[in-house]
Formats: C-alpha cells, structure tokens, sequence
C-alpha cells in the first residue's frame, strides 16, 4: 500500500470519527405532572414548582451535550388521554418522541404525597423500540427553589448515567 493511499485512509477515518463525535443524542422532555396527594392540592405554589422543573431539567441535559428537542404542551395534550396516560403508556410516549425526532422521551412526574417532601419521578424511554430505558426517582425535602433544582440535576445525573454508561 502506498504511502498516499495509507494517508487517505487515515484521513477518511478521521472524518467519519468526528461525524460520529458530533452526532447528539436528541431527547425530548415534556411538561411534568402534578400528584399532589396533600390535604391542600394544587396550590399555586406547587403548580408554578412543577412547571419549572421541565426547563431546569432541559438546561441541565443542554449542559450534558444533549440535543434539546422541543414538543408544545399542545402536543403533548393532544396524546394525552387523561393525567399520567403517557406516564403509564411508554409506546405512544415513544411514537410522539419519534414524530418530533426524538432519540429519548422523558414522561416526568412531580410526587408530592406530603408537605415535607416530593419525589420527581421520571420515566425515560427509548423512542426507537418503544421502551422504558429507565424509571428514575428523587427526593427533594423543602420547596425552596434551589432544593428543587438540586433534585433536578440528580434526575440529570441518573439520565446520563442510562444513556451514556
């Protein structure tokens, strides 16, 4: 084999590698849901906490080299056939992930069977077979916001952890 030939190879290889360096892993993330188990559910307070966790948890999945891909609440609505359907129902999760060119749907929950604590609950599921990849769980203790984003890069952390072992 020529020394050109050797070169070109090299090179050609090199290319592919980056090609496939810069190839991101795409992952939607919906709005989560609300299960406030208390005796006062659905203040407002809570309601504003579990509409922030939504972008707090795409902002920490940018800052992990993740695609960000954008699906409207509408969207989201026009699937759902009531609270926790998608939460329960991974396959038409994964088909609205795979219309929007998704890799990942994260279908998550804001748990709060007290006023101490919540859970963040998170179901990963990959859109190509249609499967739960991960069902992932945080505690948050208190309602400060900086609490919750704590509990928000957890949840970021185990995401990583299933996509990129």
């Amino acid at each position: 084999m020529t020394l050109i030939k050797f070169n070109a190879i090299i090179v050609l290889l090199l290319i592919l590698l980056t090609i496939e360096a810069k190839a991101q892993t795409r992952i939607a993330v919906l709005d989560f849901e609300l299960k406030d188990l208390t005796l006062k559910p659905g203040i407002p307070a809570e309601i504003s906490r579990t509409a922030s966790v939504k972008p707090m948890l795409e902002n920490e999945l940018a800052k992990s080299g993740y695609q960000i891909i954008a699906i409207s609440a509408d969207a989201q609505q026009l699937v759902t056939a009531g609270t926790g359907y998608l939460f329960d129902h991974h396959d038409v999760a994964a088909l609205l992930g795979k219309k929007y060119g998704a890799d990942y749907i994260i279908v998550g929950r804001l748990h709060k069977p007290s006023f101490l604590f919540i859970y963040l609950m998170a179901h990963l599921i990959d859109v190509n077979n249609g499967t739960l990849a991960a069902d992932l769980l945080t505690e948050v203790k208190g309602g400060e916001k900086k609490l919750t984003l704590k509990g928000v890069e957890d949840l970021a952390v185990k995401i990583n952890k299933t996509i990129k072992p």
